[in-house]
């Protein structure tokens, strides 16, 4: 071949594969940038950059709101369904990795010239006074969109479309990857631009011990110095004016708050410099503050220094738009103005962490099943000893109480008795109805049958085959107890507790965990399904108002069967794993996997007692 024929060739070749690598690119577009809809992955994209990927999500999404949350990534926090509700609005959340009020500007300024936008709420976060207009990398996380920059928008997108296509290749390997629940590669919820928190709220908080070795981070802080400067603050306060300014002239409502952080964190700033922030913030807006409070001490409420849970981005919604009807600390959050900065500034000096004792409650949890004349060692009890543990506790001045009052004291604070107890019954025998229910009364207590919905009433099913089942109590029954005001009846599922005797698969679904080789479509639609049995039969056949609560079948559970439950409406669950439980006001997942005492003829009334005592909390 001549050098002539090789070189047209060699071009050629780099041509057809310069071409193949733009279009490639554009076809997968994993940053978002590109209109069309060929592999649209919102929440993939998103979590590439969200300040490219949500922009162009807007240009096809933006008639579906009319109001905008922006600032950083702790702004995800405050969640759209409570503003949408508040303010009768559309939320979206345009948060961003690491926002500066560079950003948010222009975020702004695009959003309110271009779009309806009835009110634009900004998150100002401490960190944006020390950090301005910071360089954004080629790509990803911080580079911002070419419409609110001003940037020519071919050079702009000219950068994605000639980039590794590396990029492209690693969305496809994700596609395929791809769960129901969040990974690293699709943290966002693309419908309304937050994280999706759905495995994190799913976790079950309590114990102090325990969640400081799942969040290290609280036990030991590392030390951290940082420093406000001027050419941060003033920008951050022209951005401000300039956002307030607009929304004035389009009549836009215009709302500031101040995220909480984790105390430790605001320990990294002198003093004088955070009031001074604030001082001269007051000055440019109002805003409520949230910053620092009791809330900034309790790890719980937090995932690290400045990411805040979203039950403490609700509590700061209902503080500013005056909703009494859940719990609020009463030294959070602060509507704060040029008149009042200085008592303000004074009084967060002295924040404090409240007493634990008076946000949280230690709640012991009994599990009886089946009671007999015998007993045994497993989970039969007798009605003899039954009835001397129910005159212990009732001597001993301990109030039995139903979830309810557990989710009356976590989200709305309502005090619990000094000495409350749970008492629990699963699976749903007919010897509850006939033992259990009078004892009960008889001592003022009160207790929570999780029954077996495809058992209802199996009395005389099976009694004469190799393996007899033991009674259920009916519908009728049930419904006597729930009407007496001493048995609160609730979900064991309806039949995901399965014995293989009496099962034609050769594989039965002994609990709420999915099948080995089933799909999680399949999974999900039968937990859901059964959830919405469960509920619509105790409802219908039993009278009980609400069926929310369920005892997990054998104590298994995992993270995609309990995002499914609450998804489901189930925001009380209880496990068989021993233990007392500590729940916290304004923290719902304080409610999940709760930890019970399993009660059978081998515990004596004297170790009931050790374990209900309340000095084990």
């Amino acid at each position: 071949m001549s050098s002539k024929k090789w070189l047209v060739l060699f071009c050629a070749t780099v041509l057809f594969l310069g071409a193949a690598v733009l279009g490639f690119n554009w076809l997968v577009d994993p940053y978002g940038v590109f209109s069309h809809k060929t592999l649209e992955w919102a929440s993939y994209e998103m979590t590439l950059n969200p300040r490219t990927a949500k922009m162009t999500y807007l240009e096809e999404h933006h008639q579906e709101y009319d109001s905008y949350l922006l600032g950083c990534s702790s702004t995800s926090s405050f969640p759209v369904e409570s503003l949408n509700e508040y303010l009768d609005a559309s939320f979206y959340n345009m948060i961003m990795y690491g926002a500066d009020m560079l950003d948010v500007e222009e975020q702004a300024v695009y959003l309110l010239e271009h779009y309806e936008v009835k009110n634009l709420v900004v998150n100002v976060y401490l960190d944006n006074a020390k950090d301005y207009n910071t360089l954004p990398d080629p790509l990803r996380s911080y580079t911002m969109p070419a419409q609110t920059t001003g940037e020519s928008s071919a050079a702009f997108l000219a950068k994605y479309l000639f980039m590794d296509p590396r990029h492209s290749l690693d969305k496809l390997t994700a596609w395929y990857e791809d769960t129901y629940l969040p990974q690293s590669f699709d943290v966002f919820d693309a419908e309304t631009g937050a994280y999706d928190k759905s495995a994190r709220d799913a976790e079950a908080i309590g114990d102090m011990d325990a969640y400081l070795e799942s969040y290290p981070v609280f036990a030991n802080y590392p030390e951290a110095t940082n420093s406000t400067n001027e050419e941060a603050i003033s920008g951050t306060l022209d951005a401000l004016a300039h956002i307030r300014d607009l929304c004035e002239e389009k009549g836009v409502n215009f709302l500031v708050l101040c995220a909480p952080v984790y105390a430790d964190y605001l320990d990294y700033y002198d003093w004088d410099q955070v009031a001074d922030f604030y001082t001269r913030l007051a000055e440019v807006t109002p805003y409520w503050d949230f910053s620092y409070s009791s809330v900034s001490f309790e790890p719980r409420y937090f995932y690290d220094e400045t990411h805040f849970r979203n039950c403490v981005g609700e509590m700061a919604l209902a503080r500013v738009f005056g909703d009494d009807s859940i719990y609020i600390p009463e030294d959070f959050g602060v509507y704060v103005t040029q008149d009042n900065v200085q008592a303000h500034l004074e009084d967060m000096a002295q924040a404090a962490p409240l007493a634990e004792e008076s946000y949280t409650a230690n709640v012991p949890v009994l599990m009886y099943h089946h009671i007999d004349e015998e007993g045994n060692d497993d989970v039969n009890i007798s009605s003899e000893l039954f009835e001397a543990q129910m005159a212990a506790l009732a001597e001993e001045g301990y109030t039995a109480v139903f979830p309810d009052d557990l989710a009356a004291y976590v989200y709305e604070g309502k005090a619990l008795p000094d000495k409350p107890v749970v008492i629990t019954f699963d699976d749903g025998y007919l010897s509850n109805y006939e033992y259990a229910w009078p004892i009960l009364e008889k001592y003022g207590m009160k207790a929570t049958i999780f029954v077996i919905g495809s058992t209802i009433g199996n009395t005389e099913h099976y009694k004469d085959t190799d393996y007899p089942i033991t009674p259920h109590f009916s519908y009728e029954q049930g419904a006597e107890m729930v009407a007496s005001g001493v048995i609160s009846i609730q979900s064991h599922t309806y039949d995901m507790h399965q014995w293989a005797p009496y099962e034609d698969s050769d594989q039965p679904r002994e609990n709420i965990l999915a099948l080995e080789g089933e799909s999680e479509e399949d999974y999900r639609s039968l937990l859901s399904a059964d959830c919405q049995k469960i509920r619509q039969v105790i409802q219908e056949g039993m009278g009980e108002a609400s069926v929310h609560v369920m005892a997990y079948p054998s104590g298994q559970f995992d993270t995609l069967s309990q995002v499914t439950l609450l998804e489901n409406g189930f925001d009380i669950t209880f496990t068989t794993q021993v233990g007392s439980n500590t729940l916290i006001k304004g923290q719902p997942q304080s409610l999940l996997g709760l930890h019970r005492y399993n009660m059978n003829e081998s515990v004596s009334v004297e170790q009931m007692l050790e374990w209900v005592s309340p000095a084990r909390g």
